[in-house]
């Protein structure tokens, strides 16, 4: 009989997953839906298709709303990728708010008095 590993001894023996299977997890269990209250500020989710609908997301930040926007696909197409950062940091400028990307795909615009942290918590520095 094989020895049980120290980490097996502490916390018991678990049962291991075959590297072809694959844990698939339902976020849903862990979203809560509360009553439907007015609130100051939003966060809104988008998906920047093509540059016609740069104006709505716009608009959301100017009312006053945080808009997380996916820029994966206009990415291939540079010169639209440039306008469209260029009105939103302009956006966040007019407004005092701030902008920044969040990985390769993703960029945020925050409104007037939210301004964006740009340290990772629990990133360590040197």
């Amino acid at each position: 009989m094989a020895q049980k590993s120290l980490i097996d001894r502490i916390f018991g023996s678990r049962p291991h997953a075959e590297p072809d299977e694959y844990l698939e997890l339902d976020l849903g269990e862990y979203e809560e839906v509360f009553e439907e209250e007015p609130a100051g500020t939003y966060v809104k989710v988008a998906e920047l298709i093509n540059i016609s609908n740069l104006t709505s997301l716009k608009d959301e930040v100017y009312k006053g709303n945080i808009v997380i926007i996916d820029i994966s696909p206009i990415k291939q197409d540079r010169i639209t990728l440039d306008k469209v950062v260029k009105e939103l940091r302009q956006v966040a400028k007019d407004i005092h708010g701030d902008i920044a990307g969040l990985g390769d795909d993703q960029i945020i615009v925050t409104p007037m008095s939210i301004k964006i942290d740009r340290k990772k918590i629990g990133a360590s520095v040197y």
